[in-house]
C-alpha cells in the first residue's frame, strides 16, 4: 500500500457543501483518498510527502464532449463553420475520408498530452476508431468515457458493421478500470436511421452504456422528425425511450421550452462547448433557461479544427461570459456553477459522481494542483477561489495531475505521455494526409 501526502495553500473540494480548506492535507492510499482537511496532516509514515505551500488543489477537470483524433486536422478549418452540413460535409468529411486510423492513433496522444498539462484528468469522447482511442488513453493513464462513434446514413451494411464493431469496443471496455466504453450515434435522425437507433438502445441497455450524440446544433432533426413523425425530435425520443438512457447532447442549441422541460424529467446532458460554437457562427445554447429548469449544463472543448485548445480553464472562462453575454443577466451563472459544470456535474453525468468530481474521503484521487504564483492570482484577498479559476487564470497554472493516485504530471513534467515524441507522430500523419488531398486534388 502507497501512502502520498499532499499539502497545499487550499484546497477546493467541489464536494456538496463546497468546502474550501486553507492550508490543507490530503492523503492518499493507492488510488483513493483516504484523509482531507485543514491544518498538519496526522503524524504518520508516507511513501510519498509533496509539500506545495504556494498551490490550490481542485478534482481534475472534466471535458464532458471532443473528439481526440482531430486535433490531426487542427488549423485546416479555418473560415469553415462545422456545425453546417456543407462545412462539415465539403470540409471535415473530405478531409476524414483520407485519414485512417493509424493517423487517428498518431493524434491521440497529443491530445492526451495537452489535457493532462492543463489539468483535465477525464474526457468523454466521440469518434470512429474507438479501439485505437482506447490503447492511446489507456497509456497516458487519463481516465475516460470512450463512445464508439457511428455514422450509418441508413445503409443496412453500414448498421451492421458498426453495431458489431461497437459491440466489440463495449466488450474491450468492460472490465477497464479507468477507461468505459458508451455509443456514439453522431446524430440521432440526421445521419442515424430509427431501425440503427432501436439496435444502438439495445445494445445500451445490455451494457449499460450511454448515448454520446450531437443534438440540435441545427433543426435538421426537428425537420425530419415533424415532417416524419408529426412532433419535434425529443418527443419522438421520449416516445421510443431513448431519453431513459443517460445521454450527453453535444450542443443543443435549438431547443424550446417545452424542449428542456422534457430534457430536465430524464437523465438529459446538454453540453456546452462554447468556442467551437462561436467560432462556427452559432448561437450559444439557452443556459441559463436549462439551468432554471433544473437541466445540468456540462462543458467540452469540442474538436481542436475549429476551437483549437484542450484548456478547460479557458473554456470555462468562455462558457461563464457567453451564458451572461447571451441571458443579458450578470447574474445568469457564477464561477463557482461554472466550475461545477467541470467536475462534479460531469462526474454525475458519466455516472461517476460517486468515484471522481470532487476531493473527499473515499474517492479516486483525481487531482490537480495550480501555482499561486502565476500570473492572474492577485490580489487574493480581494477575490475568491471560482472567480481566479473561471477568469483571472489558464491550464497553464497546472503544474501536477494525478489520477487514481497515479502522477501523470508532477513540476509541469509530464509523466505518462512523451509530448515530443507524440508530436512527431502528428506531424508525420498530417503530412501524409496533406499529401493524399493533395493527390486526390490533382497538385
Amino acid at each position: 500500500m502507497k501512502r502520498t501526502l499532499i499539502m497545499a495553500k487550499a484546497i477546493v473540494t467541489m464536494d456538496d457543501d463546497y468546502h474550501v480548506y486553507e492550508s490543507g492535507h490530503l492523503v492518499v492510499e493507492d488510488e483513493r483518498i483516504v484523509l482531507i482537511g485543514s491544518g498538519k496532516a496526522p503524524n504518520q509514515h508516507y511513501d510519498e510527502v509533496m509539500d506545495l505551500p504556494n498551490h490550490l488543489l481542485m478534482p481534475g477537470l472534466i471535458n464532458a464532449h471532443t473528439h481526440t483524433p482531430m486535433v490531426l486536422t487542427r488549423g485546416m478549418c479555418e473560415g469553415v463553420s462545422l456545425f453546417t452540413m456543407d462545412g462539415f460535409i465539403n470540409t471535415l468529411r473530405r478531409y476524414e475520408m483520407d485519414a485512417d486510423a493509424d493517423m487517428a492513433s498518431a493524434s491521440v496522444g497529443v491530445s492526451c498530452a495537452e489535457m493532462i498539462r492543463t489539468g483535465t484528468t477525464c474526457f468523454v469522447d466521440q469518434y470512429f476508431y474507438a479501439d485505437r482511442i482506447f490503447e492511446a488513453v489507456d497509456a497516458s493513464s487519463l481516465r475516460a468515457v470512450i463512445a464508439y462513434g457511428i455514422v450509418e446514413l441508413g445503409e443496412k451494411k453500414a448498421r451492421e458493421r458498426e453495431l458489431a464493431l461497437a459491440t466489440d469496443f463495449l466488450n474491450q471496455c468492460r472490465t477497464h478500470v479507468r477507461i468505459t466504453g458508451w455509443i456514439g450515434p453522431h446524430a440521432f435522425f440526421v445521419d442515424n436511421s430509427e431501425e440503427l437507433i432501436q439496435e444502438e438502445m439495445r445494445l445500451a441497455l445490455k451494457y449499460k452504456a450511454g448515448f454520446h450524440i450531437h443534438f440540435a446544433t441545427s433543426n435538421e432533426e426537428n425537420n425530419y422528425c415533424r415532417k416524419t413523425y408529426g412532433c419535434d425530435a425529443i418527443k419522438k425520443m421520449e416516445a421510443m425511450g431513448i431519453m431513459e438512457i443517460p445521454i450527453l447532447a453535444a450542443h443543443s442549441i435549438t431547443v424550446s421550452n417545452e424542449d428542456i422541460r422534457i430534457m430536465a424529467e430524464h437523465p438529459f446532458y446538454p453540453v456546452m462547448a462554447p468556442s467551437a460554437a462561436m467560432r462556427s457562427g452559432f448561437a450559444a445554447a439557452p443556459v441559463k433557461e436549462m439551468r432554471l429548469a433544473g437541466v445540468k449544463v456540462l462543458l467540452g472543448t469540442d474538436n481542436v479544427c475549429n476551437s483549437n485548445s484542450y484548456d478547460m480553464f479557458r473554456e470555462m472562462a468562455t462558457a461563464g461570459k457567453l451564458v451572461i453575454h447571451t441571458a443579458r443577466d450578470v447574474n445568469a451563472i457564477t464561477p463557482k456553477e461554472v466550475v461545477a459544470m467541470a467536475t462534479r456535474d460531469a462526474a454525475q453525468a458519466i455516472g461517476q459522481g460517486d468515484r471522481i468530481g470532487s476531493l473527499e474521503s473515499g474517492k479516486l484521487a483525481d487531482v490537480i494542483a495550480l501555482d499561486l504564483s502565476d500570473i492572474g492570482w492577485v490580489p487574493m484577498g480581494a477575490q475568491d477561489w471560482y472567480t481566479q479559476l473561471v477568469y483571472s487564470v489558464s491550464g497553464h497554472s497546472v503544474t501536477h495531475s494525478m489520477v487514481g493516485g497515479k502522477w501523470l504530471m508532477k513540476d509541469r513534467l509530464l509523466c505518462t505521455v512523451d509530448y515530443r515524441k507524440e508530436c512527431e507522430r502528428l506531424e508525420e500523419s498530417n503530412l501524409k494526409l496533406l499529401k493524399r488531398l493533395a493527390k486526390r486534388a490533382g497538385r
